[in-house]
């Protein structure tokens, strides 16, 4: 074979599969036939991986509908799928409030998302977890017990071990951990309330939640006060504290929407970006759990972050 016009650096260093094309073969589309001959892998990555030169024939970059011969060579270097690399440990910057033997107190930055997902394969606060504290590469989900979304800023636990997960878990379960967030909501909102309505997809947009005739919805039960109202850039603004009973994807913006309020910033939920608010105005502010070891109930308060603390100066509070 002569040697691959392609440079060292876009081939890894493993080595490579090599196939002989057959008499039945011959005559096919590269792609298909290498979805026959490598079937572990969907032939969409298959022509992602002819597309960036990591398959050859005859020693030659190859190309998706190219047509094979018989007795062609075909030069498969496989390359890891983004899944697989998912639970790389990188350096990532996330403040650490509070930890223990048991557990690990982050304030997420605004921007950062917390589990490896499509589109975001690497770069999580996933991947500085395993990179900080090595031992999380035991401990299933690195040991993150509950989420926020990645323009969500503020508190949340993640567990050691194993048996410090199983019991900060159970303690979601039965609704005994607290989490209270700080929100700027359009309008003005009543002084209490709760809504009680399941998520799920919205069957229209699928990346949306819908409380709306929703696939496949879950029980969601938010409670909400109001703290103070006020006037921001001409708009009505309800600073509002909000307490999760439920952890549904997305729940205080649904359901603050669905009260017609959505969360200033949050275009995906009817939120106007006004100002500095260039993100939903969502805070994770307190987080309360029993200690895993002792059983004592511990607590942590994070302030909000920079963008969110100047929209509230700008605000018009009455």
């Amino acid at each position: 074979m002569p040697d691959t016009p392609i440079s060292d650096d876009v081939l890894p260093d493993d080595e490579p599969q090599l196939f002989q094309v057959t008499d039945n073969q011959a005559l096919e589309r590269l792609d298909k036939v290498l979805a026959q001959l490598v079937p572990r892998h969907s032939r969409s990555r298959l022509q992602t991986w002819i597309e960036r030169g990591h398959v050859l024939v005859n020693g030659k970059p190859a190309k998706i509908r190219q047509t094979l011969h018989e007795d062609d060579v075909i030069t498969v270097y496989e390359q890891e799928s983004p899944e697989d690399q998912a639970f790389t440990p990188e350096q990532i910057d996330f403040e650490v409030v509070g930890e223990s033997m048991d557990w690990v107190v982050v304030n997420k930055p605004v921007g950062l998302v917390t589990h490896p997902g499509a589109g975001n394969w690497g770069g999580t606060l996933l991947n500085g977890l395993l990179y900080r504290y090595p031992e999380l590469a035991h401990v299933a989900r690195a040991g993150i017990v509950h989420r926020l979304d990645k323009d969500t800023s503020g508190l949340l636990v993640v567990a050691r071990n194993e048996v410090a997960q199983t019991h900060l878990v159970r303690q979601l379960q039965a609704r005994t951990m607290g989490r209270e967030y700080l929100a700027l909501a359009h309008g003005r909102m009543l002084s209490a309330g709760t809504v009680d309505r399941p998520i799920g997809r919205d069957p229209r947009v699928p990346v949306r939640m819908s409380v709306e005739r929703p696939n496949a919805p879950k029980a969601a039960i938010t409670h909400y006060s109001l703290l103070r109202g006020g006037q921001y850039m001409d708009s009505n603004i309800s600073e509002v504290s909000c307490r999760l009973e439920t952890g549904r994807t997305h729940q205080i913006r649904v359901h603050l929407a669905s009260l017609g309020h959505p969360l200033l910033g949050d275009t995906q939920y009817g939120g106007r970006v006004l100002g500095d608010a260039q993100r939903q105005m969502l805070h994770a502010h307190r987080l309360r759990f029993d200690d895993p070891s002792t059983d004592t109930e511990v607590s942590f308060v994070a302030p909000v972050p920079e963008d969110m603390r100047k929209v509230l100066e700008g605000i018009q509070w009455k």
